[in-house]
């Protein structure tokens, strides 16, 4: 199982985070500063307190954290509820209308330290850990890194560029042998490889994936590959539903196959209707299109 820094995921994964993302609900005729009550379906019930910290059922003793209401929610396991949390990393969920947004890292932050950041480079821990723990080939690296997408980060990690509309990055995906996570400061927007001008747009939950996904096709000249970081910030639904509006987009869930993917899959189906797009679900034949492409 990879190595995950658990009180780091459970600082900047917050309970509403994994209940919005499963598709929970804010009551908030019934929630205050204090407690935030959130529903799903009849008679389901979940507090949220200790500023996103916390929760408690209130129609059964459970309680916990953000790691036990993983499992509270159908994780199999300790190591299921990390990786869960591990994808949410980033999530920005609507904040009820008494609470502040915090004061978030600027644009001009975020531009700084990935411009100090080298290039993903031929031979370097990072391009091993890619090639041969990740299976990803050489050239989909060099078309990655030509395209601006992917630098070093430490240990070995990789920082995969999230980007606005305006090309702007906003973020990073860190992934590693060591770590998984998102930019401190940053906002999940998109990661984006592939053709500029095309229009199926094939939406994954990790860069990774993304970069799985366009080697497995062998960079359909038609597709533009993406992924979400595993969340759904404003950003990111700005971003989908800019590229979906576009006359004849095919908008293409390629989501992992498990439940998590097809919550990601409904709100992607969601995103294609509305703004007009034609909409598929696309499986991988393993839990996710890395592990298809490790397969191979």
């Amino acid at each position: 199982m990879p190595h995950y820094d658990v009180e780091r995921l459970k600082a900047e994964v917050s309970c509403a985070a994994l209940l919005e993302s499963a598709g929970w609900m804010v009551d908030l005729r019934e929630s205050t500063p204090k407690a935030t009550k959130y529903r799903r379906g009849e008679g389901e019930v979940i507090i949220v307190v200790h500023r996103g910290r916390g929760w408690f059922d209130p129609t059964s003793e459970a309680k916990g954290d953000v790691l036990s209401l993983a499992q509270h929610l159908g994780a199999v396991d300790f190591g299921s509820a990390l990786k869960l949390i591990a994808g949410l990393v980033g999530f920005q969920p609507v904040e009820p209308a008494w609470q502040r947004r915090s004061k978030s890292t600027s644009l001009t932050a975020i531009a700084r330290r990935w411009s100090q950041r080298p290039w993903l480079a031929y031979g370097s821990a990072a391009w091993v850990y890619l090639t041969s723990e990740r299976a990803i080939p050489e050239n989909t690296l060099v078309r990655a890194v030509t395209a601006g997408k992917l630098k070093e980060g430490p240990r070995g990690s990789i920082w995969a560029a999230h980007t606005n509309s305006s090309d702007t990055v906003t973020g990073w995906e860190e992934r590693g042998p060591v770590w998984r996570g998102f930019s401190n400061g940053g906002t999940k927007a998109l990661f984006v490889i592939g053709n500029d001008d095309a229009l199926r747009l094939c939406v994954t939950e990790a860069a990774i994936d993304a970069l799985s996904l366009a080697a497995i096709e062998d960079w359909r000249d038609d597709t533009k590959y993406v992924s979400t970081g595993g969340g759904w910030s404003p950003a990111t639904a700005d971003r989908i539903a800019a590229l979906a509006a576009r006359p004849g987009t095919r908008l293409v869930a390629a989501c992992d196959g498990n439940d998590q993917g097809d919550v990601y899959a409904a709100r992607l189906r969601g995103a294609a209707e509305t703004a007009g797009a034609t909409f598929l679900r696309l499986w991988p034949e393993a839990e996710d299109w890395n592990d298809q492409l490790r397969q191979r």
